[in-house]
């Protein structure tokens, strides 16, 4: 059985749970890293001989497992790490962390079994087979790890990874496209742990010779291990500084050219000219103006730039005062835009990136163009994003939208804009953003007269014109015309959605909405999903599952582009979200194993040894003779509502019988416990009343006085104890009885009762619903909108003024009656 994507992250980020507490996470990932790629290397190379990476004998991660609860654990793994460096030219990049580092990992037994715990973790995963072709399971693992190592390694050591939402905008706006060669080269001056340089590569339909530089050591180690766990191994990654000490040089001397540069440099480096001769630049990067000595954020601009064929293009993130700052770096921002070099502009949000909290942007450079440019393209993306923990995160939909805008040149109202070469000359060159596009949102100005008067103002109700373009009768049911300029409401305000809903046109909104859904599902037709195995066996086509939701995807975000009211990139986040919830681990499922799996229960087990817990981590879908089973991709609701709905109904009924006694037993406690004695003598630690409880307090009336009334409670609440004992066991019986036919139901499903329970039950049925919370989402808010303009002027301010006297009479008059009056 496949390793479902979210199952690994999960193991990978339990080996961290072993590591907290010694050290940080800005340390502890060289820990996890090392022996992600340690388990990666055995499991893909160890018995290939012609492998690109050299497993020699005795540096294996299964020599690793065979150290476990030795003493001498730490040392031996460094020597397993170290072999397998030195075969490999390694050194320095899979040997940085020390796993004999007592002040790290413990003293004596605590280190011991903290390896042992840690080595245990990796052992039962098995990275070679589960690998679907072109779906890069590994790099997806790393991804997770470092976001999260980012996200606890706090603002001053998080700069070694670009959020992967940011890397994918900057990858897709660059210029790869599907007909750049193989031989094309992409760059990074400031590459990190390489996130960027391998979402380029990987936008080119054969991959980009990659070339890459980092200052930090143990960072560029990382980038190194991270081109190896993604089937890079020919990357090249160098160590050193990028501004005093390029690397990557022609055989004149000069900077190397590449027709891609992608970066994420620090920002704002006060100390980027260390090592520099200014006044003698060999490179002859600055010939466009010098930065100022304490902000290096032009300088890296200014490398990238040089480092670029005449045909080149490149996309950098900075921060966003290069766009407005002054001085040398607006002399230098006035050369560029005079030269056609900056294409365009994406201003982000804020809080995005682990090292700093200000927003960003990303430069669109294009040398091919520049001669002929007289404008820039410029996008405000900085309102488009969801929190996530202390950081904003781009949403799926965040992204699509910029590429979608940018690579169309779309020009759309508060969001994006060509703006001339002209114009922005008439701003001194200045290119902060909100001087091109105002995104704000348009102030909800109230109307005096409407106050005064009464009545709705017609301009408030006609800026709801997207509303009334797909349901124009809908407007002439909900208003009437008042005075000049304004209209009276004819429903109640909490009448209004109902009113709304109730209207043809907007049922046959929603159905329209509906069918281009079912046009959309039988489009994709996921029935044809097929495993690898099954497609070379067949003569099919095979789709990985990063190739299926992109094809899935963009069908469906096709299918809704011209539907009213409806963004279609609202509904592309719909797809995107139960992909990564739930549906990308099925696929990888079937994509691995084939639709038999759906008929797959897994016994779940406690692992033991190893110093870990005897609880199951995982939550149970049935419960049978005591075993525990998961359900890999068909939970067992479906299975009942397809083949037991009788049986299920019958447990609802029981179910109800039981909740009623329950509730009976109750009410009776509450009113007689004080009133017939029934005191908390006759209940248990947690407040309820139990049978045995009950006996002891009859039994004790045989010796002691008591009045027949509290002994008929005693008896009433027994019998009433009895009944839903009984009922529990029903429940319980037919609960059980139904688990067991669920249970042997399991295998005997056929590969189209599977196909049919996945695809249309769950699947289907679940982005059908939460589309039609999408149509009700709409729906509400042009009914909170109606209902807020009804009760901002439904009292004139002369009845407000006459209520208000009113009231004071009234008050007036009640002091009086108490003698207070003055």
């Amino acid at each position: 059985m496949a390793i479902k994507k979210t199952e690994l992250y999960s193991s990978l980020w339990a080996s961290c749970d072993e590591l907290r507490g010694g050290m940080d996470a800005s340390q502890y990932k060289d820990y996890v890293l090392t022996l992600l790629f340690m388990k990666y290397v055995s499991d893909k190379y160890a018995k290939d001989p012609y492998g690109l990476i050299d497993v020699p004998t005795g540096a294996t991660y299964g020599d690793m497992v065979a150290l476990k609860n030795d003493k001498e654990i730490g040392d031996k793994i460094n020597k397993i790490i170290s072999k397998l460096a030195e075969a490999n030219d390694l050194k320095g990049v899979i040997d940085v962390a020390d796993f004999n580092d007592e002040d790290k990992l413990g003293k004596g037994k605590d280190m011991v079994d903290r390896l042992t715990k840690l080595v245990g973790i990796f052992q039962g995963l098995d990275l070679a087979s589960n690998h679907a072709e072109g779906d890069d399971l590994l790099g997806d693992a790393y991804e997770f790890l470092m976001r999260h190592f980012a996200t606890e390694s706090g603002k001053s050591k998080g700069q070694f990874y670009t959020p992967a939402e940011v890397s994918r905008i900057v990858t897709k706006v660059v210029g790869i496209t599907q007909d750049t060669s193989q031989d094309a080269t992409v760059y990074d001056p400031a590459c990190g742990s390489g996130s960027l340089l391998l979402k380029a590569s990987d936008e080119a339909p054969r991959g980009l010779s990659i070339f890459g530089q980092e200052m930090d050591n143990a960072t560029s180690a990382l980038a190194r291990m991270n081109m190896i766990l993604h089937d890079n191994v020919t990357a090249k990654v160098w160590q050193d500084n990028t501004l005093s000490s390029p690397q990557w040089k022609n055989s004149d001397g000069g900077l190397k050219t590449f027709d891609f540069a992608v970066a994420n440099p620090p920002f704002s480096v006060k100390s980027w000219s260390n090592g520099i001769n200014l006044a003698d630049d060999k490179f002859n990067r600055f010939e466009y103006g010098t930065p100022p000595d304490k902000n290096g954020d032009y300088a890296f601009l200014l490398h990238i730039l040089k480092s670029l064929k005449s045909t080149g293009k490149g996309a950098v993130i900075l921060p966003h005062g290069v766009l407005f700052r002054g001085n040398a770096e607006a002399r230098i921002r006035e050369n560029l835009i005079k030269q056609g070099y900056i294409k365009g502009i994406i201003g982000l949000p804020a809080n995005l990136f682990y090292g700093t909290g200000i927003p960003a942007c990303i430069i669109v450079l294009d040398k091919a163009e520049a001669a002929n440019r007289d404008s820039i393209f410029m996008i405000d993306a900085s309102k488009g994003f969801m929190k996530d923990g202390n950081k904003n995160r781009l949403r799926s939909q965040d992204i699509h939208k910029v590429v979608d805008v940018f690579t169309k040149q779309l020009e759309q109202n508060r969001y994006s804009r060509m703006v001339s070469l002209e114009e922005i000359a008439s701003n001194d060159y200045n290119l902060n953003i909100p001087r091109y596009i105002d995104s704000s949102e348009p102030e909800d100005l109230h109307d005096l007269s409407a106050h005064l008067q009464g009545g709705i103002p017609n301009v408030d109700i006609d800026a709801l014109n997207k509303y009334w373009q797909a349901f124009p009768s809908v407007r002439a049911s909900l208003f009437e015309p008042a005075r000049q300029g304004y209209s009276n409401i004819l429903v109640a305000a909490n009448d209004v959605k109902a009113s709304i809903l109730n209207q043809p046109e907007f049922k046959a909104f929603a159905q329209t909405a509906i069918d281009l859904f079912h046009g959309w599902k039988a489009q994709v037709d996921l029935t044809q999903l097929t495993s690898n195995a099954e497609a070379a066996k067949e003569n099919k086509i095979y789709e990985s599952p990063k190739d299926i939701i992109h094809r899935i995807s963009e069908a469906l975000l096709s299918a809704y582009k011209d539907a009213p009211l409806l963004d279609k990139y609202d509904i592309y986040q719909i797809i995107m979200d139960y992909w990564a919830e739930s549906m990308q681990d099925d696929v990888y499922v079937i994509t691995q194993d084939g639709w038999q799996a759906g008929n797959t229960l897994r016994k779940l087990v406690v692992k033991k040894g190893d110093g870990a817990s005897n609880k199951l981590k995982e939550v149970p879908d049935l419960i049978i003779n005591k075993t525990k089973y998961k359900a890999e991709l068909i939970p067992p609701a479906l299975i009942v509502a397809t083949f037991f709905s009788d049986e299920q109904a019958a447990l609802d009924e029981l179910q109800a019988t039981l909740d009623a006694s329950t509730q009976e037993l109750g009410a009776y406690i509450e009113e007689h416990a004080v009133e017939e004695g029934l005191l908390i003598e006759a209940t248990t630690d947690a407040g309820k009343v139990t049978k045995a409880t009950v006996a002891a307090r009859l039994k004790m009336a045989e010796t002691v006085a008591m009045q027949a009334e509290e002994k008929d409670a005693l008896k009433t609440v027994r019998r009433l104890i009895d009944t839903e004992t009984a009922n529990k066991k029903a429940v319980k019986d037919a609960q059980d009885a139904l688990d067991q036919q669920v249970f042997a139901q399991y295998p005997q499903l056929t590969i189209e009762q599977i196909k049919t329970l996945i695809v249309e039950d769950k699947w289907l049925a679940t982005l059908q619903a939460s589309i039609v919370a999408e149509i009700e989402r709409i729906t509400q808010q042009l009914a909170n909108r109606i209902k807020t303009l009804e009760e901002r002027y439904s009292e004139p301010m002369p009845t407000l003024v006459d209520h208000v006297a009113e009231l004071s009479d009234k008050v007036d008059e009640y002091l009086k009656k108490m003698g207070l009056a003055w």
